[in-house]
């Protein structure tokens, strides 16, 4: 009598065990000593990090914007009319976001604070541990090493340490973006993630738009509709408050902020700053329009460019992210907690820099990377004078420091094109013609990916 043969457990659950046992089992894996080290490093840095929000103040009036949307969805209250803060901030999200944030009503604030602030550590590491998949660097059993230090010193770049400081939900968009951006293409659901953020915040829709142009029709029309998804839920459960949403308050822009205060690192920001006014103008939508179609264009290149190119994924991504930022109309400091994945990126293509004899080797990336880094880290539009309407009369010396982000940004995609073009060039391949299929996945050929990270275009499955 034939044995049956066991069968393999791929349920739910078992799956669900299998990714909260992966934590565990990559500690074990890591190098011991490095881990203590990389874990006594990074404790310290969050014990000096909590001394000085201790001493600097946090208001985490984001946090308490969200609680008051939450509660006026719970009480049944007008989502768009209420009022909190001393700066009378009101509501800016859609009414799918609101509804997400019913649970922080019940909550008192200071135990919101910690749950918050804790929150977004943890986000911070997941956001690393994803920027390190995307990369396909550092090998395997290093990484937990490099998410500690990530956790533990990124609360000093300046996007990170506001979100912190406000209560942001920026590491968590930029969390559900790169879970979705680093799962195969073939998984049927991808796609979804991207949709809810969304459907959050507005910005994340460029993602799908990236998705589409790179081949993955299915995925971006499985954002496409995700999002559709929440608008429906949002329009089920507080259609007044939807419809309002979508036909006014979405296209107020007082509500949102002022365009030419230094905390707006867009381009359109950047614009009203050095023309001084508060309104750009058609001159600025058209630059942002360029910035858009040229940032695209370049991280579906980088994507296309595979064969040639090592990381392509990754240069795809980053430059779409950067793309987001910078086009929209306002992007506020924590908006560029983006600056983890680029950093993760710049720092992998300056180790393998490092890696090559020295006869051949070229100090490029370090010098970027190191400016980069220096940029996230300096609060340079915080120190330039910008109470009361200095923002719109800055003199010309302090125009850079006040738009530090814009010029890193639009450095990043001349740096990305540039690499995209040297590598074609390198191989002797053409600069503009697309190969017709996609073999490699996230990581690209010459990373060292695992197999199990590898993604395939829908003309290689």
């Amino acid at each position: 009598m034939p044995q049956r043969r066991p069968r393999q457990d791929g349920s739910a659950p078992a799956e669900r065990r299998r990714i909260l046992a992966a934590p565990v089992r990559a500690l074990r894996e890591a190098p011991r000593r490095p881990l203590a080290i990389a874990t006594g490093a990074a404790l310290f840095s969050l014990l000096a990090y909590a001394i000085v929000r201790h001493f600097a103040g946090t208001s985490m009036v984001d946090m308490i914007v969200y609680r008051a949307e939450g509660s006026a969805v719970a009480h049944n209250e007008d989502l768009y009319a209420l009022r909190v803060t001393q700066w009378n901030l009101p509501a800016t999200y859609p009414p799918f976001a609101a509804m997400l944030f019913v649970p922080t009503a019940y909550v008192g604030v200071s135990l919101l604070r910690v749950l918050i602030t804790t929150g977004n550590l943890v986000l911070l590491g997941l956001l690393a541990h994803f920027s390190f998949r995307l990369v396909g660097w550092p090998r395997r059993e290093l990484r937990p090493i490099g998410v500690i230090l990530v956790t533990g010193f990124g609360v000093w770049l300046e996007p990170v340490f506001t979100t912190l400081r406000y209560g942001q939900i920026n590491l968590a968009l930029a969390c559900l973006i790169l879970w979705d951006l680093t799962r195969p293409d073939g998984r049927r659901s991808k796609g979804v993630a991207i949709g809810i953020a969304a459907g959050i915040k507005l910005t994340p829709g460029l993602f799908a738009v990236y998705l589409l142009i790179t081949g993955r029709v299915r995925a971006a029309f499985v954002a496409g509709f995700a999002f559709l998804g929440t608008f429906l839920i949002g329009a089920l459960v507080l259609p007044d408050a939807t419809y309002g949403f979508w036909t006014k308050y979405l296209y107020d822009s007082s509500r949102v902020g002022r365009t030419e205060v230094v905390d707006n690192q867009s381009v359109r920001g950047a614009a009203a700053r050095l023309m001084h006014t508060a309104d750009p103008g058609t001159l600025a939508t058209l630059i942002g329009a360029l910035v858009a179609l040229a940032g695209l264009a370049t991280a579906a290149w980088a994507y296309r460019s595979d064969r040639w190119l090592p990381r392509s994924e990754a240069w795809g991504v980053c430059t779409a992210a950067v793309t987001a930022v910078l086009v929209s109309p306002i992007s506020w400091t924590h908006h560029w907690v983006w600056c983890v994945p680029m950093l993760v990126l710049l720092a992998a293509e300056a180790a393998h820099e490092r890696s090559r004899p020295a006869a051949v080797r070229r100090a490029r990336w370090r010098p970027i990377l190191g400016a980069t880094l220096l940029a996230f880290l300096s609060f340079a539009m915080w120190i330039v004078p910008h109470k009361g309407e200095l923002d719109r009369h800055l003199p010309a010396l302090h125009q850079a420091p006040a738009s530090i982000y814009p010029l890193v940004g639009l450095g990043f995609l001349a740096v990305s094109a540039l690499r995209v073009h040297s590598r074609r060039r390198a191989a002797g391949a053409p600069l503009v013609r697309l190969p017709r299929q996609r073999t490699d996945s996230v990581a690209g050929p010459a990373t060292g990916a695992a197999p199990e990270e590898r993604q395939q275009a829908p003309a290689a499955r």
